[in-house]
């Protein structure tokens, strides 16, 4: 799918900011694919446990955070949730770039997430597993 300006702009800063504030226990992927149970999906920004050396023959199989923008397609990105669920992917956000807000889910257990947020852009988000990750939305939002 074709992605926008808007999607580029979001994916790119969001992609910056993580790997600025990054500890060196883990690593950030943009457009590069998980292997999961039954598909190998290549979301907007991974993050990741490990250091890259510890992926020379695979590509992870979970993560701590998955982000995907979703400037004209949330839906398809909804569509994901149980997928990253199953997966044990610990967060995982959609950037809803025209809205300007984000939607988190947190806490997978049994293939579904426990916990759903809804942040928007006089909001700061907090990555649950990775507290470094903390961002005002309104810093991301064009």
């Amino acid at each position: 799918m074709a992605k926008s300006p808007l999607h580029r702009i979001l994916a790119k800063r969001l992609y910056d900011f993580i790997v600025s504030i990054l500890p060196n226990v883990f690593f950030v992927l943009k457009e590069e694919p998980l292997t999961l149970a039954d598909s190998e999906p290549e979301p907007d920004i991974s993050v990741v446990r490990g250091a890259e050396a510890d992926f020379l023959t695979a590509h992870p199989s979970t993560a701590e955070l998955v982000v995907e923008i979703a400037v004209s397609s949330p839906t398809l990105d909804r569509q994901n949730v149980l997928l990253y669920a199953e997966a044990g992917v610990k967060e995982y956000w959609i950037v809803l770039g025209r809205e300007r807000k984000i939607e988190v889910y947190r806490k997978p257990e049994g293939g579904r997430y426990l916990e759903t947020a809804l942040f928007e852009a006089n909001d700061t988000l907090q990555c649950s597993t990775v507290p470094e990750i903390r961002i005002r939305l309104g810093e991301l939002f064009p």
